[in-house]
């Protein structure tokens, strides 16, 4: 019964806001996206946007090219056996 009423102290522990402080990286990340540099919004976090758009991109080629192929193969007449 004693552990029970612990319970509720824990808890207001774990969870303080005096716990741990984060520090606010937002007023960077603002400078970086903000920044007038000729680059589209969705490149300017860097190398791993680029290799994320790329990637997407010849997913996307690739995907539409594969359904393109099985949608022209269903419309070809099958021969008869």
């Amino acid at each position: 019964m004693n552990r029970l009423l612990k319970v509720p102290l824990l808890a207001s522990r774990a969870f303080s806001s005096s716990a741990r402080q984060l520090r606010n990286r937002v007023p960077e990340a603002q400078k970086l996206f903000q920044e007038d540099n000729g680059l589209p919004v969705h490149l300017k976090g860097g190398t791993r946007d680029v290799l994320l758009y790329r990637a997407t991109m010849t997913l996307t080629l690739a995907g539409t090219c594969y359904s393109l192929y099985w949608l022209l193969f269903a419309s070809m007449p099958q021969k008869k056996a």
